[in-house]
């Protein structure tokens, strides 16, 4: 704040403006430190996560490097200064932290911190994090701390925003999490249909092979050849639902791997043919990704259960600066404004909303017995 009140409002603004780009919690905590450490000038910044257990769920630094975190060791517990930053929810400004009575020391390989400022962060009355900063980078004064009353100031007006960023990131994964389960549990529910016919029809195949095997080997032959078949299939079939339901997918996978996959389980359950292609498209970031994830499989859905189609194609490429993904059937089609004048959204208004959620846009193309095309395109890939 030295350099005057223009340049430091021009810092903080810089500051909240990135913690609201993000929406995963721990880019989000990445985001905060960093904008911690360079707004008040310190040479190192840490935040803590608390979990409940007497230790930290997620630690956080900026200022220190891999390796040195490596050889610091495991995350810390909440002791010390630490839990004086979550237990007692009040400020902390002092001049040599090694000098405060509940100092217990550190790791050999931890750096040397001398003048301290610390914080929670709070959602109401629940502290949800603790935010330090070490070592500011000024001419100290005799016996005093580097940090001043107007950086803890500053700080606290930080932290506030914090615990925004933060509380609307935590909902955002949990509504992720909402829907990923909400999605498997409908796919799991099309793969039970999909397997019990098969399981259906091979157990009439063999009744029917048990009857014809003392009056007509030759078709008992036939319709045995038929079960192995069918019982060929049904072991695909569930192959598939291991390999989709499985807890993996998008953050270990990728958005191409990801779609191959579900579109590959969605053409064995259903009798359309579903197909997918791609072509040229780097990785995402992750916002980004869920979203054209999600796009897909509200398009997926509505193809397979509303527009009677006998092939859907899924194609996600690149074009120009942008990544395109592109839901196409030859379904019975609609009329968007009739459909949206009736009140039947078809998942059109959530999917909008995802897409412009990620600077994207979405467009439906669509006509009474042409089918539809829903295309999403974001910037980058």
């Amino acid at each position: 704040m030295s350099q005057g009140p223009r340049s430091g409002l021009a810092a903080v603004s810089s500051a909240l403006l990135a913690m609201s780009r993000h929406l995963e919690v721990r880019d989000v905590l990445k985001t905060i430190v960093a904008s911690a450490r360079e707004l008040l000038d310190a040479e190192y910044a840490a935040l803590g996560v608390p979990d409940d257990h007497g230790g930290f769920a997620q630690f956080v630094v900026d200022g220190v490097t891999d390796e040195q975190w490596k050889a610091i060791g495991p995350l810390p517990r909440q002791h010390g200064i630490l839990a004086a930053m979550l237990h007692e929810a009040k400020a902390e400004r002092l001049a040599d932290v090694r000098k405060d009575p509940r100092f217990e020391g550190w790791p050999s390989a931890h750096p040397e911190l001398a003048d301290f400022l610390g914080l929670p962060i709070r959602d109401g009355d629940e502290v949800i994090g603790a935010l330090f900063l070490a070592n500011k980078r000024c001419p100290k004064p005799v016996g005093g701390c580097g940090f001043t009353e107007e950086d803890e100031e500053l700080l606290s007006i930080l932290a506030q925003h914090a615990a925004i960023a933060l509380t609307n990131a935590r909902l955002y994964e949990r509504s992720r999490e909402l829907t990923i389960a909400e999605e498997r549990s409908r796919l799991a529910h099309e793969l039970h249909d999909a397997v019990s016919q098969k399981l259906f029809s091979l157990r009439l195949t063999a009744q029917a092979a048990a009857a014809l095997v003392d009056r007509d080997p030759r078709r008992a032959k036939g319709e045995l050849q038929q079960v192995a078949t069918l019982a060929a299939e049904a072991a695909d079939e569930l192959r598939a639902a291991v390999v989709e339901l499985r807890p993996a997918g998008l953050d270990e996978d990728g958005l191409v791997a990801t779609l191959r996959t579900q579109v590959h389980v969605l053409d064995r359950a259903h009798t359309a043919r579903v197909t997918f292609t791609s072509c040229g498209v780097r990785a995402l970031p992750a916002a980004q990704e869920e979203a054209m994830l999600r796009v897909a499989q509200e398009a997926l859905h509505n193809a397979l259960r509303h527009s009677g189609a006998e092939r859907v194609e899924v194609t996600l490429e690149r074009r120009d600066s942008t990544a395109v993904l592109r839901v196409t059937d030859d379904g019975s089609g609609f009329q968007p404004a009739t459909v949206r004048r009736a009140g039947r959204h078809l998942g059109l208004v959530s999917m909008r909303d995802r897409a412009s959620g990620v600077g994207g846009r979405l467009t439906v193309e669509s006509a009474p017995g042409k089918g539809t095309t829903i295309e999403m395109e974001v910037p980058g890939g």
